[in-house]
């Protein structure tokens, strides 16, 4: 009997280091993948699991979405214009069984994939596609690392150019073209303005042309509008000969 309660509490803290071994706590967002002498038996969790101590070994994974910051990276473009790109790479692991047994890090196989396609995808567009088109470099990007990822139990939901620089002289360069463009704009503007008034006074001199008091009444226009402005002291203006074409008929007739 003495012997029983002495080795008593020596059993019981052997039971407690036991279920404190077995015992592991998830959360929502975390798998593990039990290993039992080396060997993946499964994923299990969230919540409560138990494992057997110094037989089971777990590898937490967390399926929560992961932004990665892609490095810049020095590329040069289809048309030899040297750029640094960088950009950012959103992915989650779905199979935390692949994502642990396919790949030694996950996390460092989809970094380095990232930097290597963004290079290359890059390396094959112009600067124009670069600036301009970037939903279809994000696309390109996001489809080849999600097929690459694809047989680690990694999935790829979304690549984002971060920032494109431009070599300073480059930047001049291009601010250039867009001054030359915005002038060559406005010289069409101005000439398309004066064409459609050439061609509005065009039709208005054949509208006058075929009623010769018409030229008269534009004149007696003018006329009011010069004497009607406040500014106006002494109005000087010639006579149109046309008026007096008609005394000069009347007096004809009379001789």
């Amino acid at each position: 009997m003495p012997s029983i309660l002495l080795f008593l509490p020596v059993f019981i803290l052997v039971l407690l280091v036991f279920l404190v071994s077995a015992i592991r706590i998830l959360r929502e967002y975390e798998r593990a993948v039990v290993f039992r002498l080396g060997r993946a038996i499964g994923v299990k969790g969230p919540g409560l699991i138990l494992l057997i101590p110094f037989v089971d070994r777990m590898v937490k994974v967390s399926l929560r979405t992961v932004a990665h910051d892609v490095p810049a990276q020095d590329v040069i473009t289809a048309d030899n214009v040297s750029v640094k790109v960088n950009a950012v790479v959103y992915f989650r692991v779905i199979d935390p069984m692949r994502a642990i047994v396919e790949v030694e890090d996950y996390l460092y196989a989809t970094s380095q994939l990232a930097q290597t396609t963004l290079r290359s995808v890059s390396g094959e567009a112009q600067m124009d596609e670069l600036l301009s088109h970037r939903e279809k470099i994000n696309q390109k990007l996001q489809e080849i690392l999600d097929r690459h990822t694809d047989p680690w139990g990694v999935k790829v939901s979304t690549v984002e150019l971060k920032h494109i620089d431009l070599p300073t002289e480059m930047q001049r360069a291009m601010a250039r073209q867009a001054e030359a463009e915005r002038e060559r704009r406005a010289k069409i503007i101005a000439a398309e303005g004066e064409f459609q008034a050439a061609e509005k006074l065009t039709a208005a001199a054949r509208t006058i042309g075929t009623e010769p008091t018409a030229i008269q009444l534009r004149f007696l226009q003018t006329l009011l509008e010069v004497s009607a402005s406040s500014g106006a002291k002494t109005v000087v203006f010639p006579l149109p000969v046309d008026l007096l074409k008609a005394f000069a008929d009347r007096a004809a007739e009379e001789r």
